[in-house]
């Protein structure tokens, strides 16, 4: 299958900055595939270079098999040929229109018959549920009913590729949580290839196919919410993504984790065969009480809880052990004083060596 986009070897130069540095991926058509990263790390640089919004230094983008940027052809397709459509961070609604008028913007240059346009207004304002704000003034609209135009205009045209920026980071929290899960489901209802950047790991995992995860302008890997989640590729994937105890030591001849303090760790199969840090997710880790029986010593340890803090879907524990500190995350029924002593269980295949 031709990928629907393509991105090799993409640089992009501000002045002697060097935003993105050798990027190369694929992406199938139909898939929803994000660019994650901290701020300056170069997604929205590629994202705006897919749609024809940034010159390139050097590098090729192809969208459906076709070269839209080539630096060795000299070749820059201008972005209202590249048959996209962008939703922005800023939602980009013009005010002194009306939610329909904002819709129907770049169906009526493009000079369909009117007919068309209104019966394209109508279907995809019912897909964003909008439909009874058709002719309101768009200066009347709240955050989320800007960012839903802002979506129905995009797709308004059918575009083969969708590409959002941030859409959600002007919203609270509830709002934007409600808005992710609808721009997942309305983007397989559409089966349009999306690309989609954000700097919340959380909305990350929430909606990806799969997560290009970013730093200093190079890709440090590319997988899976599961994969990207469970399996990190390096320090920085497991120290941003997901919360992880990033764990000090050494690996031992017979192939055990010795941490610091004298804790011994069985770890995952099939990584890293060398490495001095154990990634462990928070939400990973057991607490049993002092007096529990464990099948085994190795990934058992002793600990104190030093503090617990409420978030209402879960507790977090700050655990006091032999390598230093431990942030645990457990279940709200799962309920531990402060100063407890406890028993620290983790399974090995949650035990990632990087």
């Amino acid at each position: 299958m031709t990928p629907r986009i393509e991105v090799n070897d993409l640089v992009i130069r501000y002045g002697e900055v060097v935003a993105v540095s050798g990027v190369s991926f694929a992406i199938q058509p139909g898939e929803l595939v994000t660019l994650l990263g901290p701020s300056g790390c170069g997604k929205t640089s590629t994202l705006r270079a897919i749609a024809g919004l940034e010159d390139p230094s050097s590098g090729t983008i192809r969208l459906g098999g076709e070269t839209v940027f080539s630096s060795a052809e000299r070749r820059n397709v201008p972005t209202e040929k590249r048959h996209l459509s962008m939703v922005f961070q800023s939602y980009a609604i013009w005010p002194h229109m009306t939610v329909a008028e904002n819709v129907a913007y770049g169906l009526t240059l493009r000079k369909l018959p009117r007919a068309e346009v209104e019966q394209t207004v109508r279907r995809v304002l019912d897909m964003v549920r909008m439909d009874g704000y058709a002719d309101r003034s768009a200066s009347k609209l709240s955050g989320g009913q800007q960012q839903r135009v802002a979506v129905a205009r995009a797709i308004a045209f059918s575009p083969t590729v969708l590409l959002f920026d941030e859409p959600l980071s002007n919203l609270d929290a509830k709002l934007r949580t409600e808005m992710r899960v609808e721009i997942r489901e309305l983007q397989r209802q559409l089966d349009v290839t999306s690309v989609y950047v954000t700097h919340d790991q959380e909305e990350a995992l929430a909606i990806s196919d799969r997560i290009i995860v970013m730093d200093h302008g190079r890709i440090e890997q590319i997988g899976t919410p599961e994969t990207i989640y469970n399996r990190p590729g390096s320090l920085f994937v497991a120290d941003f993504v997901g919360a992880a105890n990033l764990i000090p030591g050494r690996l031992a001849a017979d192939g055990v984790f010795e941490a610091t303090g004298g804790v011994r760790l069985a770890v995952a199969e099939g990584g890293k065969q060398d490495g001095t840090t154990v990634a462990l997710r928070s939400s990973y880790v057991e607490l049993r009480p002092e007096s529990a029986a464990v099948p085994d010593r190795m990934n058992v340890a002793a600990g104190m809880i030093h503090r617990r803090m409420f978030h209402g879907d879960f507790i977090q524990y700050v655990v006091d052990w032999p390598p230093g500190q431990l942030i645990v995350r457990r279940p709200p029924t799962e309920m531990i004083d402060e100063g407890a002593s406890v028993r620290i269980v983790c399974a090995p295949e949650h035990c990632v060596l990087l």
